[in-house]
């Protein structure tokens, strides 16, 4: 591999979101063998649609943009007829042929699933890749994918499918590999995990590229672009570039009263003879606020999931919600109708072609289809796409937002009602660190005295103040309830 050698070259180009807006103008970039690039920018700063454009998938409106690695690939003999062949993309949401989260429907993660309809982790894995058992195992092993490989891929934490889905990305033997936020949805030790996985394939001379946020680019990265300030250059000279705005020291009011409003005791789930939960004892308070964590495959999902409803295993354990045991008469819309619930797998499964405004509306109903609101509910709406800087999005298809303005209008949605308990699960996905601290300060502020929240995250540092209660999961058990 000769260094220095150009591998793309981008020239004055104009790239337009599909359907939507020029997003980058007369962007000049090139990236040179040897050299790993992150590409950072805030939330609708146009990354993902960077990355669609270098692995061929977007057309180029005035200027150019080249693959000079490719040509040199098929002078030395490759028979390349298509970018995709050599540059593989690994996006947020997995929409193949093999998979569609619009075809699923949100509870089936927890139900059985019709079997003809079910694909297996395996399945996913060699789809389109001639590969066999010792090379599926290598991979799995390198990226500790350690999940038994005839699960269904609907049942695999958010964590494991995206690891999942780099898997086979990887099988697929990629001259250049395209990953949109590799890291979200890790917990720390992931993390580490996949980035030392990802600098063996770089040793190994897969090229890598990477969207992410500033504060996960790992150390093997050397350069990073900046899309927000139409920066570019060295790590090194980037790193003193990342500013927060800082949250004041805010003292947090809240009501803890004596009031439960979720009471679990003994409750266990597992699926066949896989426990997933175990003998898990909890209450929470109105006006109490709890960070629930522990580590990818803890358990943390399903135990939402057996609060917010979803969940059948919810009728054959003791679960009294809102004073009501679980099972007892209840409709599920009687439960949803207390709880405000954003999460990554809602985000997966929300495909409803609605506006912004429109989609966050069905926040007031609880479902994810079209209803009239009235206009009060309007002015909710209104000052929350104000509040957080997106009003100027609230007219544009929900399907045509970048990633980070999809999850924004979802957060909204859990918040519209003021419902009695919010579960917020890793809300800050996919956020700019400047968002976040807007999001956090809300929090700590806007939140009505005897709401209850429940707060998701890998990172300590997304807690808001006002959270001051830990609940930890550590394989389906309960190893900190403070």
């Amino acid at each position: 591999m000769h260094h220095q050698a150009p591998t793309i070259i981008l020239d004055n180009a104009n790239i337009r979101r599909p359907g939507g807006d020029v997003v980058l103008r007369t962007l000049s970039w090139t990236i040179h063998e040897g050299e790993t690039w992150a590409i950072v920018g805030g939330v609708g700063s146009g990354k993902s649609t960077l990355a669609e454009a270098l692995a061929g998938k977007m057309q180029i409106e005035g200027g150019s943009i080249d693959w000079p690695f490719i040509d040199r690939l098929r002078e030395s003999g490759r028979v390349i007829n298509w970018i995709a062949q050599v540059v593989q993309r690994v996006s947020f949401k997995e929409e193949s042929r093999l998979f569609s989260y619009s075809r699923h429907y949100y509870q089936q993660r927890f139900n059985f699933i019709e079997p003809d309809d079910d694909l297996s982790l395996d399945a996913f894995l060699r789809a389109g890749n001639a590969v066999d058992d010792v090379e599926i195992e290598r991979v799995c092993h390198l990226l500790g994918l350690n999940v038994p490989r005839d699960l269904s891929l609907i049942k695999l934490s958010n964590g494991q499918t995206r690891r999942a889905r780099i898997a086979r990305a990887l099988l697929g033997h990629p001259e250049m590999l395209i990953l949109d936020e590799p890291f979200m949805g890790l917990d720390v030790a992931g993390r580490a995990e996949v980035a030392a996985a990802l600098a063996d394939l770089l040793r190994h001379g897969t090229r890598l590229l990477l969207n992410t946020a500033p504060e996960s680019i790992p150390d093997w990265v050397t350069h990073v672009i900046d899309l927000d300030n139409r920066w570019q250059g060295k790590r090194a000279d980037f790193v003193g570039q990342v500013s927060r705005p800082v949250s004041p020291n805010l003292v947090v009011k809240s009501v803890a009263s004596s009031k439960p409003i979720i009471e679990m005791s003994h409750v266990n789930v597992g699926y066949g003879d896989r426990p997933i939960l175990r003998d898990v004892n909890w209450c929470v308070r109105e006006g109490e606020r709890w960070a629930l964590l522990g580590p990818n495959g803890s358990g943390k999902t399903t135990l939402l999931s057996l609060i917010a409803g979803d969940h059948p295993q919810a009728y054959s354990n003791k679960i009294i919600l809102f004073g009501k045991q679980r099972g007892t008469g209840e409709t599920i819309w009687d439960i949803k109708r207390n709880v405000g619930l954003v999460s990554p797998e809602l985000h997966l499964y929300f495909s409803e072609p609605l506006t912004a405004f429109r989609a966050a509306a069905t926040g007031f109903f609880d479902v994810l289809a079209f209803r009239a609101t009235t206009a009060e509910q309007d002015i909710v709406l209104h000052d929350l796409f104000e509040r957080f800087g997106i009003l100027d999005l609230a007219e544009r298809p929900f399907g045509r937002l970048s990633t980070g303005q999809q999850r924004l209008v979802l957060l909204i949605r859990a918040l519209v009602k003021a419902p009695p308990l919010l579960i917020l699960d890793e809300p800050f996905q996919g956020l700019d660190g400047r968002l976040i601290e807007t999001l956090k300060i809300w929090l700590d502020t806007q939140l009505k005295p005897e709401q209850s929240l429940i707060f998701v995250t890998h990172r300590p540092e997304e807690i808001p103040s006002c959270v001051t209660r830990r609940l930890r999961l550590h394989e389906g058990r309960v190893i900190e309830c403070e």
